[in-house]
């Protein structure tokens, strides 16, 4: 038959149970912010394009309304007036 164990001996095994289970938080914890940091730079990345890309949609828009009247004009037609 198993010998009870005494109070020191809990005491060791939930202070070495607090102790790897704080570890793994923090191995946790940093794995997380590492995934986050690198998302984080993804996404800035990503938002320092909106102004290049915002830029190439206005340039095609105004090539877009532009288009009918270039049309007519290189076909040679003329609106009634």
């Amino acid at each position: 038959m198993a010998k009870p164990r005494n109070s020191g001996e809990r005491l060791e095994e939930a202070v070495a149970t607090l102790i790897n289970t704080q570890a793994s938080f923090q191995a946790n914890f940093l794995a997380l912010q590492a995934s986050m940091d690198a998302r984080f730079a993804h996404i800035e990345a990503e938002l320092a394009e909106l102004p290049k890309i915002r830029a190439i949609l206005m340039r095609h828009e105004a090539i877009l309304q532009a288009l009918p009247e270039t049309i007519r004009q290189k076909i040679g037609f003329e609106l009634p007036r």
